[in-house]
Order: structure tokens, then C-alpha cells, then sequence
């Protein structure tokens, strides 16, 4: 199926890795024009050449997503870059589980922050777009408490709510906006990986909760994402995709 992306312009955050890397090579192969960034510099440069390899526009930056100032200036320099912008998909994730005033604050000025200031850079390119579209990357722990709770469950749940008030808000404007909130995604370098190495009990306590005997993998959630941002998809918007293999029981 010819979802009508070739030729768009997307936008993901930590694009280097893991889900926001399979998210962009799955644009690039339905013809997108992709720019990504991620903290490592060196790490971006090489998925921008693998993406080009795919005949498409690629551009990335290493960028601190925490830092408002070099977000904006990766976000513009991408619409210049790209020629516009037609989809921002915000995926970074300070991924701090915890209680403390550390985890409050990294899980907010990253997870929360991050994806407010890149929205706001974005919508004045994507009024100009004839097929504009956000995705946020949530999580199933923002709306069913697990051993998440805390910091990162409390900020996931805020961007799920995010997501929903936005897509009120610009649907006036032909901006659709949807939150895709993931499962256990397995992939290497992932925090399930280093959980599978560190925390060997949780790991298989978290493993046994999956009723398909597995979890998911970067690529199932990047599917969702692309279809999300679909012209296809142009009734879609104020929804909240579960990507979990029925692992969680919420209503």
C-alpha cells in the first residue's frame, strides 16, 4: 500500500537508536525526506548517511532536546534543510523512572519540555503543509500504573493529555495530532536490554506479563507511527495508539 509519504518532510527526535531510529528508516523507505538528531553527534551522522542511501533527503544534528535554544535551531535548520516541514514526531525519552527530584526533573525538561518546544518551533511550518500531522511518543505506563510510576509514568500520562488538547487545538489549522503509547519494546542498546543485563528478576517478571511471550520490537512501534502520520490516516487525530500485544488491561 502506497501510504502517500514520499515526498513529505518528517521530523523525529532521538533518531540515532531504538525506536525513533526505526521511525525514520521506515519515512526514508516510504520516501520521506527525514531529519533526526540525538546527543551524539557522530551517532546522527551515520543513520543521515544510511538514510540518503535510500534516495531520499536526510539531515540530522547532535542536539540536547533539553536545551530550547538548540531545539529550535535544529527544527528550523530541518525545514530549511528539507524544504519544509510536514510531520514532527517527538520520541526522546529521559527514560527517568523514579521518585526523586532528579527523576521530577529530567522526565520533565526532557520528556515533557522537549516535546512542547519542538511542537511550538514546528507550527509554523507544518500551517503550510497540505498534510501536517504530530506524533508523540508516550508510553503504556502514562496510563495504567506499573513499576514506572512515579516521574516518568506521571510525564508520559501529561504528554497522552498533551496530545489530546492539541489536536483541538490545531485542528483548525489542518494539524493532526496523536499519541502512540508503546509496550515493552525490546531492542539492542534499550533499557530492556540493560534491564535483562542488570536487573535479570524484573526483567522476567516484565517478560511474563506479555501474553504474546515477547516483547515488542522497535519496528512494530515505528509502523504505527508511519501510519499515524499518513495522509491515509487524515480522520485520525486526539487518538492515543497502544502498541503492547495486549499487555495491558485498561479500558
Amino acid at each position: 500500500m502506497d501510504l502517500g509519504l514520499a515526498g513529505q518532510s518528517v521530523l523525529v527526535t532521538g533518531g540515532s537508536k531504538g525506536i525513533g531510529l526505526a521511525i525514520a528508516e521506515l519515512f526514508a523507505e516510504e520516501g520521506a525526506g527525514v531529519a533526526i538528531c540525538a546527543r551524539d553527534g557522530d551517532a546522527v551522522g551515520k543513520v543521515v548517511t544510511t538514510l540518503a542511501s535510500k534516495g531520499v533527503k536526510a539531515w540530522g544534528q547532535g542536539v540536547d532536546v533539553a536545551d530550547p535554544v538548540a531545539l529550535k535551531g535544529w527544527v528550523d535548520g530541518a525545514a530549511r534543510e528539507l524544504g519544509g516541514i510536514d510531520c514532527v514526531v517527538c520520541n526522546v525519552s529521559a527514560l527517568a523512572v523514579g521518585d526523586s527530584p532528579e527523576t521530577w526533573e529530567k522526565s520533565f525538561r526532557t520528556d515533557m519540555m522537549h516535546t512542547v518546544n519542538a511542537i511550538a518551533a514546528a507550527i509554523p511550518y507544518l500551517e503550510l503543509s497540505k498534510s501536517a500531522s504530530i506524533v508523540i511518543i508516550s508510553s503504556v505506563s502514562g496510563f495504567e500504573v506499573d513499576f514506572a510510576a512515579g516521574s516518568y509514568g506521571a510525564i508520559k500520562g501529561a504528554l497522552i493529555h498533551y496530545a489530546k488538547g492539541l489536536a483541538h487545538q490545531l485542528v483548525g489549522k489542518g494539524i493532526r495530532v496523536n499519541a502512540v503509547s508503546p509496550g515493552n519494546t525490546y531492542f539492542e542498546g534499550g533499557i530492556w536490554q540493560n534491564i535483562e543485563n542488570g536487573s535479570p528478576d524484573l526483567f522476567k517478571t516484565a517478560m511474563g506479563l506479555n501474553p504474546t511471550g515477547r516483547m515488542g520490537t522497535a519496528q512494530e512501534v515505528a509502523y504505527g507511527v508511519v501510519m499515524l502520520a499518513s495522509p491515509l490516516a487524515s480522520r485520525i487525530s486526539g487518538t492515543n495508539l497502544i502498541i503492547d500485544g495486549a499487555l495491558t488491561k485498561a479500558v
